[in-house]
């Protein structure tokens, strides 16, 4: 493959190289990426001296890397190539839902009930409604759906968005577990669920919104970020690059705040039910199977098709017996006479 991944971004305003003036980044091999890979040698002699145990998690998490983003790049070329909206609409549902999964299923240690819908749900409308923003205006892309800018924007923005809602999501359980007295002194004395629930919603969300502010602050002062890193090495002018990063970064805080305020709010509406009841057994402690969350959902899906259907039938059948009952009584003209029959009678 003749371009890296993080070259993508800057394929719609690359110039050339005598319009810039800069020298392209040399071209890589597996040479080079396997020289790369020895600085993994680093973490594994820490984690050996210490004791961390983390020499497995390293060399999976190393594999993946290398699986996952080969495997991305040669999607991504062809997506590119055929430049058609439904592909990159249908990549970035994928990314969506994947991002989803990844939180729920590998990054929280404790779950509930339909987490992994309410995360896919806040996710996708929050970095959607912000990519497409600003794809459209902030980027001035004509169609937004521009797959060199469009793809790899949602990918940033669904990373951090993720690690937002997973520290989020987090907090909100762990405080239902060591706030339970005072959540349920709040609610004994008439407090709604919202009045009870907001410490903890409150806490969770500027958890989930210091590591993006802290970015910020710093960026361009003592760290130089991916995306502008990319742009430089593949040779864009400066001036584009800079706005380019500045442009992602408000996008990225706008969309993790959105996604971190959605999953908050279902997160408390789940733990503090309509009655205004606390209920901490609807907490999982340990990692969400995706099998027994399909499980699950089929076998409730087939309940609800099930009840639905006795409903219907008995509803049938009492219209039936109704009909049948209206039928079955006699009617002559005598009992005609002896209803119409006046009240007083002087024969």
């Amino acid at each position: 493959m003749d371009s890296t991944l993080f070259e993508l971004v800057a394929n719609v305003t690359q110039p050339t190289e005598q319009e810039s003036g800069h020298s392209s980044a040399p071209p890589l091999t597996w040479v080079n990426v396997a020289i790369a890979s020895s600085f993994i040698l680093v973490n594994g002699g820490i984690s050996l001296a210490l004791g961390l145990q983390l020499e497995k998690s390293l060399i999976i998490a190393a594999i993946r890397c290398l699986i996952q983003l080969t495997l991305m790049g040669f999607i991504l070329e062809d997506v590119f190539k055929t430049r058609h909206p439904a592909l990159v609409m249908l990549m970035t549902f994928v990314l969506i839902f994947l991002g989803a999964y990844e939180t729920v299923y590998n990054k929280s240690k404790q779950t509930y009930k339909g987490m992994f819908l309410s995360v896919l749900i806040s996710s996708g409308i929050s970095t959607l409604v912000v990519g497409i923003v600003g794809s459209r205006y902030a980027m001035g892309q004509d169609p937004f759906w521009t797959p060199e800018i469009f793809i790899p924007t949602m990918g940033m923005l669904l990373g951090n968005a993720m690690s937002g809602m997973a520290v989020a999501i987090s907090s909100c359980l762990s405080s239902v577990g060591t706030r339970k007295e005072q959540i349920e002194t709040y609610l004994a004395f008439g407090a709604s669920r919202w009045e009870a629930g907001q410490s903890i919603a409150v806490e969770a969300v500027r958890l989930a919104m210091l590591p993006t502010i802290n970015q910020m602050s710093v960026i361009g002062l003592i760290a130089i970020p991916g995306m502008m890193t990319g742009q430089l090495i593949s040779g864009t002018p400066m001036k584009d690059a800079v706005m380019y990063q500045q442009i992602i970064m408000f996008m990225i805080s706008a969309s993790t705040a959105l996604g971190v305020l959605n999953a908050v709010v279902t997160c408390v509406t789940v733990l503090i039910d309509n009655h205004h009841r606390l209920r901490p057994e609807r907490i999982v402690d340990g990692k969400a199977s995706l099998f027994g969350d399909i499980k699950t959902a089929i076998l409730n899906l087939w309940k609800s098709i099930v009840y639905v259907f006795c409903c219907l039938h008995f509803r049938n059948n009492k219209k039936k017996n109704d009909y049948d009952l209206l039928d079955d009584s006699p009617t002559t003209e005598n009992d005609d006479h002896q209803q119409r029959r006046p009240l007083l009678d002087n024969n």
